[in-house]
């Protein structure tokens, strides 16, 4: 993986980048999509906004480190972490500006976002940013520095939403190398005694994930899946050859 301190001039654009709110959280929502992604030749990227600072294990260093053991298990082009405030995320214009800022340095095709409304702040906070600031990108007056762009394609993760999804992708053969991902916090899913009592042990940790993607992957007709949400109507060409049995 590339170093995520490189300038951004140096950069090729990417061609997904799932934004989250803490590091681990595309591990668990979208980390096996990511990783199909990469093995079909797409460039990816992971823009962190906060290093879990509040969290009850590990410390922000520890975990902006654990984040980068873990891209290279999701075969990620790009990783970098704004260190914003854990807990305390704000949808400030100084918040929509620094990222659309960044969003117009790696020039993204698709972005990934959280869903839209969730029990942790953070995690809507999140998606309000990253949507105005998907929009702030393609205005030519934003900033002399760079030119615009505004990415093509927005979705949402909705794996812990109680919603239908839009889609869903199957990640059957990704799923190993997702799930490695996620215990490269070692900090946060390791068994460890400091926060015993609200954290479940490694092993419930990776049967609950096993369980949610063996949900949204039965809804396709496979093993293991991840679910996602877009807010406009999607087209379909080919109506002969849809995917997905209906009968």
């Amino acid at each position: 993986m590339r170093d995520p301190n490189e300038p951004f001039a140096n950069l090729r654009a990417l061609d997904i980048l799932a934004i989250a709110a803490h590091p681990d959280d595309v591990e668990q929502t979208c980390g096996g999509t990511m990783i199909r992604m990469a093995e079909q030749g797409y460039r990816t990227g992971v823009l962190d906004l906060t290093a879990g600072d509040m969290g009850t294990r590990g410390t922000s260093e520890l975990r902006i480190e654990e984040s980068q053991a873990a891209a290279g298990h999701l075969l990620l082009s790009w990783r970098q972490n704004l260190k914003w405030p854990d807990a305390r995320l704000e949808n400030t214009i100084t918040t929509r500006m620094t990222m659309a800022g960044v969003i117009r340095r790696i020039r993204p095709r698709t972005v990934i976002l959280p869903y839209w409304t969730g029990r942790h702040p953070d995690h809507y906070r999140a998606a309000e940013i990253g949507y105005e600031a998907c929009f702030l990108a393609g205005l030519r007056k934003l900033e002399e520095e760079t030119e615009p762009h505004r990415p093509f394609k927005i979705l949402y993760s909705s794996l812990y939403a109680n919603v239908t999804p839009s889609f869903v992708v199957d990640i059957t053969r990704q799923f190993e190398r997702r799930m490695a991902a996620l215990l490269s916090y070692k900090s946060q899913y390791g068994d460890s005694a400091e926060g015993s009592d609200l954290f479940p042990a490694q092993a419930e940790v990776e049967e609950r994930l096993a369980s949610v993607a063996r949900f949204y992957g039965n809804l396709i007709g496979v093993k293991y899946g991840e679910p996602f949400v877009v807010k406009e109507s999607m087209q379909v060409d080919d109506v002969v050859n849809m995917a997905v049995r209906s009968i």
